[in-house]
């Protein structure tokens, strides 16, 4: 790992899990070829003035696991993956301490890009977000 002057730490290689993946407390359910379910503790560093989940750490929820979903969908093809797009609604408040879930799905994909979609629920089943993304695939060598 490298230290910049800022303090920004960059990675030469990917890691698995991926830090934002470690911050957010992301735990992988379930995984299929174009479908991945992951679990979050709505922890209290994550809550916004009003005492609920911030939205950005939602979109992140949802993000990671579309991202993961689309790289499942490409199977063994070596591509990065990366989203042009990020959409996401909020529906219901996700409160301090509950377990969030967020599903994410390819919809449709080609070559070159892919469709996503995602929905967080909370312990009673609630949506609390839906989310949905383009993402364009990049081949790596």
């Amino acid at each position: 790992m490298e230290t910049s002057d800022t303090q920004c730490v960059q990675f030469k290689t990917p890691q698995v899990p991926p830090p934002c993946d470690l911050t957010l407390g992301l735990s992988l359910l379930e995984k299929d070829i174009g479908r991945t379910k992951w679990k979050m503790y709505a922890d209290e560093r994550f809550s916004n003035p009003a005492g609920v989940i911030q939205g950005g750490f939602l979109s992140a929820m949802i993000d990671s696991a579309m991202g993961a979903s689309v790289i499942t969908f490409v199977g063994d093809r070596k591509v990065f993956v990366t989203n042009t797009d990020l959409s996401v609604r909020f529906l219901k408040t996700a409160r301090i301490g509950t377990q969030l879930q967020c599903e994410a799905t390819v919809i449709s994909g080609g070559q070159r890009v892919v469709f996503v979609e995602a929905r967080v629920t909370d312990e009673s089943e609630r949506v609390v977000a839906l989310g949905s993304s383009t993402y364009l695939l990049l081949d790596r060598q």
